[in-house]
């Protein structure tokens, strides 16, 4: 160890307190003498897989996700290297305890379980204090912030502050599925008030106990922290999470080009549900440039994903008013038809001529689509006449109920492959089991968009890209797509499995920072080498030697 090392390094108490450079004990013997740490730690030295042992021993024995949640996020409150090591050793039955679908419920309870902050808040009451708010962020380099608002959590609605535990949970996948270092993740919330009547009536909510805010002010407060990011954190990257419709295409549009920003709700969702049609047309057969996608829900996901595969379909030849008239929605007014009044501008190039038509089942009937999405939070909209229509309509239907967290699914695995006789190609936002039909077992798709930001981030930060674009999300859709492999869709599953999540994510970021630097984008010199430079970047949660 260097003396500028001794020289950076706590001490003592502190270091065990400081989860960034904290091994428990991991720390050796020489260690411990030479960092004031004998005595303060149990007599044996254990090794990293005996502590992750103990973890995995006492999460397991926990009565709930809930409290496994709680339980993940102190280890990752004291342990970092730790935390993440499980986290990447076991993705699959760590990844829905650490997000969707307890990240929910955590929530929901955010302001009862509360125990140690992280990240930063940022309120209508700093207004003219947000870049001092930004200084006292510890780490100097961070290149990905994840910023809420709270108003549109998962299928949830208005969580307010509560909703800071999404860009907590965003920022762990940002580690564990790419590899970004922890002390360049910081997670943000802009607390602007709520409208949820149980928080505002709740002695523990920790938020601004007032309405949220609309209008100048909340643009203000927005202004001011995108600016003094662009000025503190130049080199960072910031992803829009779970802002209302009402703002998260309009900031989108406002800001993209002013910073490194993109909107994780409406470009990540939609690059992972075209992964998964093109995963589900390598099943059922037929090009893209065919389909017709009727999609239940028109918000940010919705109309992301409807943007996506128009964009997909346009390179495969269609031209831009064709690819619409293949996506349809339906939302809470009914089939989204000209001719309505008040159509929200992001909704009004999917309004096409038809009937008004006010039941999906019928709206299934009329339309006769290939595949059905559901993106609006709505559980059991699928219901069995829908998908026995689907059926009845298409050999192979593809189903995808898309919302989060699982009670919000339209649809469960085992009604979508019972109502339709195993026929339908199912995919869902959060985790089902695998479902035996017959003498198979099918294996549903899970459309994380965990396959897709982790990746796009890697490759921007790798690249210094100046810009995130469509262009971009296409491409993470295309190699995610490519990456499904003969066993996979041998179990009709048209994601690859989530333990391949850090070789996904390298691929798709290395082919992010292609179009950055083929784009004039990148600001770092070319590598001869784009795949071996992302992942020379890649943390890897491995304890350092202090002596």
């Amino acid at each position: 160890m260097t003396n500028q090392t001794e020289k950076e390094l706590p001490r003592g108490v502190k270091l065990l307190h400081d989860p960034v450079r904290n091994k428990g004990t991991a720390f050796t013997e020489a260690e411990r003498d030479l960092l004031g740490l004998r005595g303060l730690l149990p007599p044996k030295v254990c090794s990293p897989a005996e502590q992750e042992a103990r973890v995995l021993g006492n999460l397991r024995a926990k009565e709930s996700d809930l409290e496994r949640y709680i339980a993940l996020i102190s280890l990752q409150d004291r342990n970092e290297t730790l935390f993440y090591r499980v986290v990447t050793n076991h993705i699959e039955e760590i990844m829905p305890l650490i997000y969707t679908p307890t990240v929910g419920k955590a929530c929901q309870q955010f302001s009862h379980i509360y125990r140690r902050p992280r990240g930063l808040y940022i309120s209508l009451q700093d207004r003219g204090r947000v870049k001092e708010i930004l200084s006292h962020w510890p780490h100097r380099d961070p290149r990905i912030i994840v910023v809420t608002d709270g108003e549109r959590i998962l299928g949830l609605g208005d969580l307010g502050a509560a909703g800071m535990g999404i860009p907590i949970g965003k920022l762990s996948l940002y580690t564990a599925c790419a590899g970004i270092h922890p002390t360049q993740c910081l997670p943000v919330m802009l607390d602007v008030g709520t409208n949820n009547e149980a928080f505002l009536d709740d002695p523990l909510y920790l938020g601004l106990e007032r309405r949220r805010e609309r209008g100048p002010a909340y643009d203000e407060l927005v202004e001011e922290f995108i600016s003094a990011v662009r000025d503190t954190f130049p080199a960072a990257l910031v992803q829009l999470e779970d802002f209302g419709n009402s703002n998260a295409f309009r900031l989108l549009a406002q800001y993209r080009e002013q910073l490194c920003l993109f909107d994780d709700d409406i470009q990540g969702t939609g690059a992972v549900a075209l992964a998964g049609l093109l995963g589900a047309l390598r099943i059922s057969g037929g090009e893209l440039a065919e389909q017709r996608v009727l999609f239940y829900g028109a918000g940010q996901a919705g109309i992301g994903i409807g943007n996506t595969i128009v964009a997909a379909m346009c390179e495969q030849g269609l031209s831009l008013e064709q690819a619409r008239q293949r996506c349809w929605f339906f939302d809470s007014r009914g089939l989204l038809v000209a001719g309505r009044d008040n159509i929200a501008g992001q909704k009004a190039p999917f309004a096409h001529e038809h009937a008004p038509v006010g039941d999906f089942a019928e709206a299934v009937r009329k339309l006769r689509p290939t595949a059905i999405m559901g993106c609006a939070g709505q559980a059991g909209v699928f219901s069995e006449e829908v998908v026995k229509t689907m059926a009845e309509l298409n050999e192979r239907p593809v189903v995808f109920a898309l919302s989060n967290p699982t009670a919000n699914a339209e649809c469960s695995a085992e009604e979508a492959y019972g109502w339709s006789d195993g026929r339908a190609i199912f995919a869902s936002g959060s985790p089902f089991a695998p479902v035996p039909v017959g003498n198979r077992t099918l294996v549903p798709g899970q459309g994380n968009n965990a396959y897709i930001f982790p990746g796009v981030g890697l490759g921007a930060v790798s690249s210094g890209a100046s810009a995130v674009t469509d262009e971009m999300f296409l491409a993470a859709a295309r190699v995610l797509a490519s990456l499904v492999s003969d066993e996979d869709l041998a179990a009709e599953r048209v994601y690859p499995c989530l333990s391949r999540i850090r070789e996904v994510s390298a691929l798709i970021a290395a082919e992010v920072a292609t179009i950055a630097h083929a784009r004039g984008l990148a600001r770092e010199p070319q590598p001869a080498d784009i795949l071996a430079d992302v992942k020379a970047h890649m943390f890897q949660p491995v304890y350092p030697h202090y002596a």
